[in-house]
């Protein structure tokens, strides 16, 4: 998740029970229940497993929806919330706040988070049954154009050439235990910055919102891929390779670069956009991915270009686990 800090609570008086009221033996949350959790600065869907008496204080086993089980914890009701409108209304400002801001690194965050086929599928299921929700909304007030163009860029269509890049990428990471030798070049500044001169060569000049878009794939780039863009085998090379200030963008190359452009639909879910804003992004991010197709041989690394991850092992250490 979004930090490693497990203790980091409520603040700006938010209270645990999120508008919940005591049952009679001081529970505010039963077992089965769904619920909303802080994990360090963020709020995750989540759902109560189990309720204990400890210490004179309840303790609440909590499954992140979505997330291995390897993430399940007790936790205490300061960090929970109800799952009301009002709570998820506070949970999207809280991703967006996050998603601008530039957070502390933390040495084992939640690039170590990984998500069972069971979990995504049913956070699926809730994310369509609360766009249906927000849809209906949106039509009540006169805005349906803006949420089906909203569903319209969610469908980014990833050329042939690097669909196959990514099996690759996957292949020799997952399954040949090898790994992208780090730190590459380009790095994903480097060809942000390439894309940014040619289509000042090409248009004359560059308006402002491609600027700003280009700013916000690298935000999005340096926020995502601890969370979700790097396999189990490669966190013991970011931990390595990410110190201090350094940016993953600065790091890392396409191949990882490729990854978060998978992850876009997902991440693009929560944002609210106006349709023409929506439609410049999905352009420029098209335009963008034709970029890296036509300097495919010179951006991506070839199969047999991958490191062995006993290298890795040898001087840096290396992610027992996939």
């Amino acid at each position: 998740m979004g930090s490693s800090s497990k203790e980091e609570t409520a603040s700006d008086g938010d209270t645990a029970s999120g508008g919940a009221s005591p049952s009679n033996d001081g529970r505010l949350f039963t077992e089965g229940e769904r619920v909303l959790a802080y994990h360090g600065p963020r709020v995750y869907g989540a759902k109560i497993q189990k309720v204990e008496l400890r210490k004179k204080e309840w303790k609440y086993f909590v499954h992140y929806l979505g997330w291995n089980k390897n993430w399940d914890e007790w936790v205490s009701a300061d960090r929970l919330l109800k799952h009301t409108e009002e709570n998820l209304v506070k949970q999207k400002a809280l991703d967006k706040k996050q998603g601008v801001e530039k957070g502390t690194k933390s040495g084992r965050s939640a690039q170590t988070k990984t998500r069972s086929s069971a979990d995504t599928k049913a956070e699926k299921d809730d994310t369509r049954n609360n766009a249906a929700k927000g849809k209906k909304r949106k039509n009540e007030s006169g805005n349906e154009k803006d949420n089906v163009s909203a569903e319209k860029l969610l469908k980014i269509q990833i050329p042939a050439t690097l669909k196959k890049q990514l099996v690759d990428d996957w292949e020799n990471v997952t399954q040949k235990d090898k790994v992208v030798k780090l730190p590459r070049s380009p790095n994903v500044d480097e060809i942000l910055s390439k894309y940014l001169e040619l289509k000042t060569k090409k248009d004359g000049m560059i308006t402002d919102a491609v600027g700003e878009i280009l700013k916000g794939i690298r935000c999005y780039f340096d926020k995502a891929l601890p969370m979700m863009l790097l396999y189990k085998k490669e966190r013991r090379q970011y931990e390595e390779a990410v110190v201090d200030d350094i940016s993953p963008s600065t790091v890392y190359g396409a191949e990882h670069l490729l990854r978060l452009f998978v992850k876009f639909p997902e991440l693009f879910s929560y944002v609210n956009m106006e349709e023409e804003t929506w439609s410049r992004m999905h352009q420029t991010l098209l335009d963008f991915l034709k970029f890296i197709q036509k300097n495919q041989s010179t951006f991506l690394l070839s199969p047999s270009a991958y490191e062995s991850d006993k290298v890795v092992s040898d001087g840096k250490g290396k992610g027992k686990d996939e």
